[in-house]
């Protein structure tokens, strides 16, 4: 199967949506959560929890949740299948969230997951979440680690930069910086979306899902936030490897032009906990969760959220 055995007709009806809504401050935040259908809810606490951060384009939904031609593309029906309890969320300034005048930077992207975790607490009962970041929102997701490490178990960086160094996609992305410096709002249109499949390496995914993704996510307006494309062009790192004491995860796509590979294994060899992988999948590029080998990515990344503990005294 396309898909690698993932069949969405079969995921579909397994699977149940809830959704909610957050205050952060005066913003409202809206939050999704998708978990195996018919299960008493008793069975909350003993579920692995899974949180999903999507980046800097397109919203939660549209990322994580995607219907489109030739298979299976939701990451949520996925891990609900497999057992977890999947959370999502759309950013300020995206999706169903509050519209504000703010650029919804990294750090805004932190006090959203803040406020979505509390959500999750309170909910489940349960006081740790794994989490898996794509792009700008594995940023998010790092950072948030190292804001609250109480609060995030197994850490999943997908797609990730570090310095920048050596990036082909931000060099040329920072030639608009004086851009980004003054205004909160980017064009997003479908030519840019579109452009998410091709800029790396075309082929590695189907187009028919950039006109999917186009459509789902263009329902939201043309325009998106500028505060992470300003932080990845001007003030990297944003995250410290050493203060993110979580195991950790990176995952790469082999034609990825968001960091290369120096800086990221720069990034991984200074990580604290000696439980950490990195892993790149071949034939992949920077829309790990859009590729024809989504799969792969599915896989590994649930081998890592599903590794058997430690037996030995440490």
């Amino acid at each position: 199967m396309p898909d690698g055995g993932f069949d969405p007709a079969r995921l579909a009806p397994a699977v149940e949506r809830v959704d909610y809504t957050v205050n952060k401050g005066a913003v409202s935040l809206a939050v999704y959560r998708k978990r195996a259908a018919g299960a008493p809810k008793s069975n909350d606490r003993k579920r692995p929890m899974l949180f999903l951060v999507h980046g800097s384009s397109n919203s939660a939904l549209s990322s994580f949740d995607l219907v489109a031609p030739g298979g299976e593309y939701s990451t949520m029906n996925v891990f609900a299948s497999l057992g977890f309890d999947v959370w999502t969320m759309d950013h300020e300034n995206y999706g169903r969230s509050s519209r504000t005048e703010g650029n919804s930077d990294i750090a805004s992207g932190v006090a959203d997951l803040i406020a979505a975790s509390e959500l999750v607490i309170r909910e489940t009962g349960q006081p740790k979440m794994h989490m898996l970041g794509e792009s700008s929102g594995a940023l998010r997701a790092a950072a948030f680690a190292m804001e609250q490490p109480e609060r995030v178990d197994r850490l999943i960086l997908n797609a990730f930069t570090y310095t920048g160094r050596n990036s082909p996609t931000l060099l040329k992305r920072a030639e608009q910086l004086p851009y980004f410096r003054t205004h909160n709002r980017r064009l997003r249109d479908r030519a840019m979306i579109e452009s998410i499949f091709t800029r790396d390496h075309p082929g590695t995914s189907d187009l028919r899902v950039a006109a999917a993704l186009a459509d789902t996510e263009l329902q939201f307006g043309d325009q998106v936030p500028t505060g992470t494309y300003l932080d990845m062009c001007a003030n990297l790192p944003v995250v410290d490897p050493l203060r993110v004491k979580s195991p950790v995860m990176l995952i790469r796509g082999e034609y990825d032009g968001i960091a290369s590979e120096e800086d990221l294994l720069d990034f991984y060899r200074q990580l604290p906990n000696p439980d950490r992988q990195f892993v790149v999948l071949p034939g992949a590029a920077h829309a790990l969760v859009f590729g024809h080998n989504r799969h792969q990515f599915w896989h590994v990344a649930h081998a890592f959220l599903s590794m058997p503990g430690r037996r030995d005294e440490h």
